[in-house]
């Protein structure tokens, strides 16, 4: 039997159980916005494409599933492209679908030519996603979406995307079916023994978790191997999702954001650095020094590329699949969850310079969100201070409830990524923690949350400044140039006006008024906080140098 090829895409999305796709119209992909009508999948309108390969990538997350993200050729595709780069931080399957104004005519001038006579789409979206391709006859869909298919769900999952021509997609072609290939057998490390050896040997551990351990999910392998060998557990800025912070042996997170207690332990005399997921990048390690370095490092991780070039120490890298190969190394060492004292009460950085009394500080305003907060609420920080902020001052209660990025680093993410995530558990608490640099970004999704009904909450820092730049700029060069708004931003007229409901608070009883209400109110709701402007965030051990 002969299909469409729209029609056998949006077939494939039905069974696949996609509930929601993202994205913007454009007459290129228009064959696909009404056959997902006709098949009672809700197309979610974004206001910007980034926000839509966000909003899918949260769905993604969320869900355990894949998502969708649609752009139209020219503009519409390239616009897209920061949400790929995000999904392939996040480890998401993601499939990014662009279009081309037609296949037959391309050699001529077309307007938002997509192909390699003009803006290559196929060639932008390379670098940040595990497949791309040009469907240039309906008949090649199959093998392509196969490709596609298991580039996004082999080893260390990821987006891929497809370009597909108008008149491509206007091609009836025999009918097929691809299931989602969300079986495949995991990569498995034959080093394990090696590990367990490491791990028996070392006489003052660390275990170090990145963001990559968070993506895993490998919350209850981490558990269950700290408490057994009684190990410390640090983590990096994307990983502080993966360990309770009231663990007994949690000593608090490294880096940008990172505790004092935990500085002090990596300074110690650490004979194994035990890596779970994590690429240890600039910002997952800033602030280490020569004397933190440890004798050795047992790194768990997908992909080699940059495993064992950060810490010159000896590495043994476990290559693979990381939740199972922790399994692994649990049941050939026979460990299991014991109970431990507290190695130390947990500390917080002081800020070098205090705040004014009439201010609020931003880690007030964060233990104020997490003293009304359910314990099962999802948090997604965005790019910039406020982040920082959040890693040192709000607590983890359970793991898999915060999610940062560390590398990519797009501001405004957080605000589409937490719109996709409600959509994907509707039943739990989703909070996006952002900041009015971000708000101006990407803060129109949140008429997308408003249109379709999808109750969120923002939670915005507002101290009418790019606060991270702004910061650490003027202590590295003595002044900054470009990072405060003359005009600030009203974060909750600006809200309003996309008809979300909006409060504005200047202290922390009036936060926790504020987030009571938006728990309550089944509605996009954005909580606008007025913070010090002048405190000194957490990122100062990012050294800027102009030698």
């Amino acid at each position: 039997m002969k299909k469409r090829v729209y029609t056998l895409l949006v077939e494939h999305f039905k069974n696949w159980g996609i509930s929601h796709v993202f994205g913007i119209p454009g007459k290129s992909i228009s064959p696909l916005m009404l056959e997902l009508e006709n098949y009672g999948i809700e197309y979610v309108l974004g206001r910007h494409e980034a926000g839509c390969g966000f909003e899918a990538s949260g769905y993604a997350l969320a869900k355990k599933t894949m998502g969708i993200a649609i752009g139209t050729s020219g503009p519409g595709g390239t616009n897209l492209i920061p949400g790929a780069g995000h999904a392939k931080e996040f480890q998401l399957p993601v499939l990014f679908i662009t279009g081309q104004p037609s296949m037959q005519e391309t050699g001529r001038a077309l307007s938002q030519d997509s192909s390699q006579f003009s803006v290559d789409l196929v060639k932008m979206f390379e670098p940040v996603t595990l497949f791309s391709a040009r469907v240039e006859r309906g008949d090649l869909l199959h093998l392509y979406l196969k490709h596609a298919l298991e580039k996004a769900y082999t080893g260390e999952k990821g987006p891929v995307h497809l370009c597909i021509p108008f008149d491509v997609l206007m091609e009836e072609v025999d009918s097929f079916y691809l299931p989602l290939p969300d079986h495949i057998s995991p990569l498995v490390s034959p080093d394990i023994d090696k590990a367990v050896s490491l791990i028996n040997e070392a006489k003052k551990p660390v275990l170090f978790l990145g963001k990559g351990a968070v993506a895993a999910e490998t919350y209850n392998q981490v558990r269950i191997i700290a408490e057994h060998w009684g190990i410390p557990v640090v983590t990096s800025t994307g990983g502080k999702g993966a360990f309770s912070t009231n663990h007994p042996l949690y000593l608090g997170g490294y880096g940008l954001g990172g505790s004092k207690y935990a500085t002090e332990y990596m300074k110690s005399g650490i004979d194994l650095m035990i890596v779970v997921g994590s690429k240890l990048c600039d910002m997952s390690l800033s602030g280490f020094t020569a004397d933190m370095e440890p004798e050795k490092v047992l790194q768990f991780e997908y992909d080699l590329t940059f495993a064992g070039k950060t810490i010159q120490a000896p590495t043994q890298v476990i290559l693979g699949d990381i939740q199972y190969n922790l399994n692994q190394l649990i049941l050939q060492s026979g460990a299991s969850l014991k109970e431990h004292e507290v190695l130390a009460a947990r500390a917080q950085v002081a800020a070098t310079t205090a705040p004014m009394e009439s201010a609020l500080s931003a880690g007030a305003a964060f233990r104020s969100l997490r003293a009304v907060l359910p314990k099962e609420a999802v948090i997604f920080g965005d790019a910039g201070s406020h982040s920082f902020h959040a890693v040192q001052n709000f607590e983890i209660i359970e793991p898999g409830t915060f999610y940062l990025a560390e590398m990519f680093i797009t501001m405004g993410a957080a605000i589409g990524f937490s719109i996709g995530a409600k959509i994907g558990m509707p039943e739990r608490p989703v909070v996006c923690v952002t900041g009015d640099g971000c708000m101006m970004m990407h803060g129109t999704e949140i008429s997308t949350a408003v249109n379709h009904g999808i109750p969120v909450i923002f939670f915005v820092l507002n101290n009418g400044r790019l606060d991270m730049v702004e910061k650490g700029m003027s202590y590295n060069t003595g002044r900054s140039v470009g990072a405060i708004y003359e005009r600030p931003l009203d974060v909750s007229l600006f809200a309003q006006s996309m008809g979300a409901m909006a409060y504005r608070c200047e202290n922390e009883i009036e936060i926790k008024n504020a987030v009571q209400l938006a728990l309550q109110s089944n509605a996009a709701t954005v909580i606008e906080v007025m913070v010090d402007p002048l405190e000194i965030p957490p990122i100062l051990t990012r050294l800027l140098s102009l030698d």
